[in-house]
């Protein structure tokens, strides 16, 4: 089994006439993608957090639960939640709130976040930003407990939330006994970790870096989870991927080259990685990058080396059109259902011979 979900961090640039959405039209678009997905039989629809232009996401629990009243099955996950500068009363109080609306249907994925946009909105710094990733999680789960919570901020590290917590208690309370939350990273080995220590599962960003720069922290986060005494069948690991499939593979080439031209001239990294696990031109991007371009079966010989990696049961791909004419990306996305998800099926979860 194999989840699938589409993520949309919300950037609201030109498209592809050129034109700007206006800031409702392309909220509007969000909430209709996501609409998209559930009738195409996708698992879920993730709605990122950033917090300066070009992006309009600076509150997806508003818009998540715009999409609960659109749909009944979709899963509605973030993608991330910017836990290491949010006040973990106000995430328990309004995720659960969502839990309930949506009858029982969030998944977070939770992480620190990487421009100095936030540090200057919220006051932590990006260094300082782990620290209170970890603790504001700690106190989130206690939350969600369903104990009275006392809790005391910590000394001698940067704070969020300053006030003491004395038999504190989330009204209401989620919906699901335990809202799922997976623990997205690059490159910090104490944020999975931490998703070891809680039994949750990580969820690897997969787009900046080759198979091999990704790889030691996955590696990693299955030690933790073994050295913790959990049984390793049940780690769990998503990746996200790009898409650039098309009935003729030049076809397919074309609309890649663009989009990779777009997206490292303004990509916004603040991560030093590794020159060795970067690319470097093109045609390196996508022999060592995770864009599946091509045909269904060569999108199928990518997933099969990533999910041997990895051991991944779950992906996101994009679910915003960005720069690539709309009716295209359509195409790509039922090119995907039909012709890639079948076999990745098999490929993650083998029928026994």
């Amino acid at each position: 089994m194999v989840t699938v979900i589409g993520l949309d961090i919300i950037a609201n640039g030109p498209g592809p006439d050129g034109r700007v959405p206006t800031q409702k039209e392309r909220l509007d678009g969000v909430v209709e993608n996501a609409v998209l997905f559930e009738q195409l039989g996708f698992d879920g629809y993730a709605v990122g957090e950033r917090h300066h232009a070009p992006f309009i996401s600076s509150s997806p629990p508003v818009i998540l639960s715009a999409i609960a009243q659109r749909t009944s099955t979709l899963r509605l996950f973030t993608g991330v939640t910017l836990l290491s500068v949010l006040d973990p009363v106000r995430v328990a109080e309004d995720y659960a709130t969502l839990d309930v609306l949506s009858g029982g249907r969030v998944e977070l994925i939770v992480g620190k976040g990487n421009g100095p946009e936030q540090s200057e909105l919220f006051g932590i710094g990006r260094e300082e930003a782990w620290d209170t990733q970890r603790d504001n999680y700690r106190l989130l789960r206690q939350l969600w407990s369903g104990e009275p919570v006392d809790w005391d901020p910590p000394t001698g590290r940067p704070l969020i939330r300053h006030s003491p917590l004395r038999g504190a208690t989330v009204h209401p309370a989620p919906l699901q006994p335990r809202i799922p939350a997976w623990h997205g990273s690059s490159t910090s080995k104490a944020t999975v970790e931490l998703a070891a220590e809680y039994g949750d599962p990580i969820w690897v960003a997969n787009a900046q870096k080759s198979v091999e720069g990704y790889l030691p922290l996955v590696q990693h986060y299955r030690q933790a989870w073994a050295d913790a005494g959990r049984d390793p069948a049940d780690a769990r690991v998503g990746a996200g991927f790009s898409v650039y499939l098309a009935k003729r593979s030049q076809d397919a080439l074309e609309i890649a080259r663009a989009a990779y031209d777009r997206f490292f001239g303004r990509v916004d990294t603040f991560n030093d990685f590794d020159p060795a696990v970067t690319f470097h031109s093109f045609e390196d991007w996508l022999e060592r990058g995770s864009a599946l371009v091509g045909s269904p079966q060569q999108a199928l010989d990518k997933l099969a080396r990533y999910h041997e990696a990895y051991g991944f049961d779950a992906i996101s791909i994009p679910g915003h059109h960005d720069l690539t004419p709309r009716t295209q990306w359509l195409e790509q996305l039922e090119i995907l259902r039909a012709d890639v998800l079948p076999g990745l099926r098999d490929i993650v979860a083998p029928v026994p011979a």
